[in-house]
């Protein structure tokens, strides 16, 4: 596997670790054990292999800490930007090692002797091969999750992150508009979808993620998997697409709907009233977004138009999620949720309204919290689009 390039500068992945530790020193934990996946990548830039071979970031509240990898693994681990500067050491042990004793010895070596009961987060992610294997080797210890940690820094984004986002944003909102100019009828949605892949990465993506193509019914499926449904004039698509550049995601929804170049083929006058109480209940939530206020006022915003014109029923899901080296992550903009916003905070505002067995639309927008209100990164149209298809 090559290493990816970092775009976030290298000083920040040691302020980072420092900061964590710290986090898990006022958490009242003796340790942080972090397995690959977007914590890892977070903390030390790595984009570690999922292999089961383990690699794991060691991290004592006392104590040095370390970057542990397969001898295979060694090169790029060294390469990502703490362990090349020299502010992560790396550890490295044989295929005949036991990994996970390893591990669990450097923990206990960092605490010291006597203590009763170690206290050890771990990442949220972590597969059960290794986070059971790490219990057996310290039976004594109290295991816990990592997030309340970890999500603590995660959740607001610094501004080289905001740039990452936006630069994924933009290109996920060309190929939303290449995708509209194209033809339609007649195809699959799979092979749009395959389409949609292809222009996520020649436009910049390391990895295409997801790319929904829900056509006439199929389009009140909110996470419709692109099947072998032919796409027909005069019926909508949500189109719902995204990856990631420099682990950093995009996702976008737009609603089209194909006339075939016969404008008698154009959207119902339902059709057409139901896409516009949708626009102005994702425009309302937007348009709510500023520092102080709750993820839940912010689902709120986007129920309350919905629900007026009689299709609550119709809208099942949560208004967004957080988005960064996750495509979901905190914040949830989500009924219940009491968390109060704060500048930097990063998330998708997205209502829907599905009418089983006939169609729908969505209408998504990744936005950040703004110090003065809302900063929405994506840019493409939110009308509904009528396509000649």
């Amino acid at each position: 596997m090559n290493p990816i390039r970092p775009s976030i500068p290298a000083s920040r992945y040691g302020a980072r670790l420092d900061a964590v530790r710290e986090e898990a020193r006022a958490a009242g934990v003796d340790g942080l054990l972090i397995g690959v996946g977007a914590d890892m990548r977070y903390l030390t830039g790595y984009p570690a292999m999922p292999l089961e071979r383990l690699t794991m970031l060691v991290i004592p509240t006392v104590g040095d800490r370390a970057l542990v990898a397969p001898r295979l693994e060694v090169a790029p681990a060294r390469l990502c930007p703490p362990a090349a500067s020299g502010d992560l050491p790396v550890v490295t042990w044989e295929e005949s090692d036991d990994a996970h004793a390893l591990v669990a010895g450097m923990l206990t070596e960092s605490v010291g002797e006597g203590r009763p009961e170690l206290r050890i987060a771990v990442s949220d992610d972590l597969p059960a091969r290794h986070l059971l294997r790490l219990q057996g080797r310290l039976p004594d210890a109290r295991f816990e999750l990592g997030s309340p940690i970890l999500g603590a820094l995660r959740v607001v984004k610094d501004a080289d992150e905001i740039v990452l986002l936006t630069e994924a944003a933009h290109a996920a909102d060309r190929v939303v508009a290449q995708i509209a100019a194209g033809r339609l009828v007649g195809r699959t949605e799979s092979d749009v979808a395959r389409e949609v892949r292809e222009r996520l990465i020649a436009e910049g993506h390391e990895a295409a993620h997801f790319a929904i193509v829900g056509s006439g019914s199929n389009s009140a499926s909110p996470h419709h998997e692109a099947s072998e449904r032919v796409i027909q004039a005069g019926e909508p698509i949500v189109l719902d697409i995204g990856g990631s550049i420099d682990g950093y995601g995009s996702d976008i929804t737009r609603t089209l709907w194909v006339t075939g170049g016969h404008p008698s083929n154009g959207p119902d006058e339902r059709f057409r009233h139901l896409f516009g109480v949708l626009y102005g209940a994702q425009a309302a939530a937007t348009r709510a977004v500023r520092a102080g206020i709750t993820a839940e006022a912010i689902d709120s915003a986007a129920r309350g138009p919905i629900e007026a014109e009689g299709y609550g029923e119709a809208f099942f899901h949560r208004t967004g999620h957080g988005i960064g080296l996750d495509g979901h992550e905190d914040p949830y903009i989500i009924a219940g949720n009491e968390t109060p916003l704060r500048a930097g905070m990063a998330f998708s505002i997205e209502p829907g309204i599905y009418l089983v067995g006939e169609y729908g639309a969505r209408i998504e927008d990744i936005v950040v919290c703004g110090p003065d209100g809302p900063v929405t990164l994506n840019e493409a149209p939110r009308e509904l689009y009528v396509v000649d298809g």
